[in-house]
């Protein structure tokens, strides 16, 4: 069985990644060089594919700064320091419009080259910063949509499953579920706004998410030591 996984290089894909291969997947990692300004987190991506054995890890270029309107793909300050309340209202600018709805259409058509029936991807909707798509609605509308639109799923060679197994976990329990899997946590980056050294810097919401996630599993972090 052949699965295609979305790999950022962070906690939640990585973990993702490793659930995958213990479900007995041969997994095909895919990463992205979209104009992010935290790209570090591909030099992470490619150490985890490796650490975890994909038999395969391609990494897209595409550039979603020619849209821009994201404080990840422009000229737009990332977040800084915001509490739960804050974190946990509205949608906020590190959202990259449509990301995970195209990283998912170049899934589809690499699963489709591979006769793979499934797709792996990370996303969260319990503790996460407000993204509509990581929400379950819509990994299951791009199901519905992916089994419409191919030529191997209408010619019934394939039929698509979009596999989302941290999306009703809290960050706590993908801290518990990585070390049960053996992730490498010390080879992920989650940072948004990274230092010029690579190291995370602490305070931008994903750095907050994932520092939550680990005082609530009781675990130090790895990446951060």
């Amino acid at each position: 069985m052949k699965a295609v996984c979305l790999l950022s290089g962070g906690l939640d894909s990585a973990t993702c990644l490793a659930r995958a291969r213990q479900s007995g997947f041969e997994c095909y990692a895919l990463s992205f060089d979209y104009g992010q300004r935290h790209r570090v987190e591909l030099d992470a991506a490619r150490h985890v594919a490796v650490a975890l054995g994909a038999v395969d890890h391609r990494v897209v270029r595409i550039d979603l700064r020619a849209f821009g309107h994201s404080a990840l793909t422009d000229e737009i300050e990332v977040p800084k320091g915001r509490d739960e309340a804050a974190m946990g209202h509205g949608i906020p600018v590190t959202y990259v419009p449509a990301r995970n709805t195209i990283f998912l259409s170049f899934a589809l058509a690499w699963a489709e080259v591979l006769d793979a029936n499934d797709i792996y991807i990370g996303v969260n909707a319990l503790d996460y910063s407000g993204y509509p798509d990581c929400r379950p609605e819509f990994i299951h509308a791009f199901e519905t949509m992916s089994n419409l639109a191919t030529k191997a799923a209408v010619e019934g060679r394939t039929h698509i499953h979009i596999r989302a197994p941290l999306i009703e976990m809290t960050k706590a329990e993908i801290v518990c579920l990585a070390l049960e899997l053996g992730v490498p946590l010390h080879l992920t980056h989650s940072c948004y706004d990274p230092h010029a050294n690579g190291r995370p810097c602490g305070a931008c919401d994903s750095c907050l998410l994932r520092a939550k996630g680990f005082r609530e599993a009781g675990v130090a972090d790895p990446a951060c030591v």
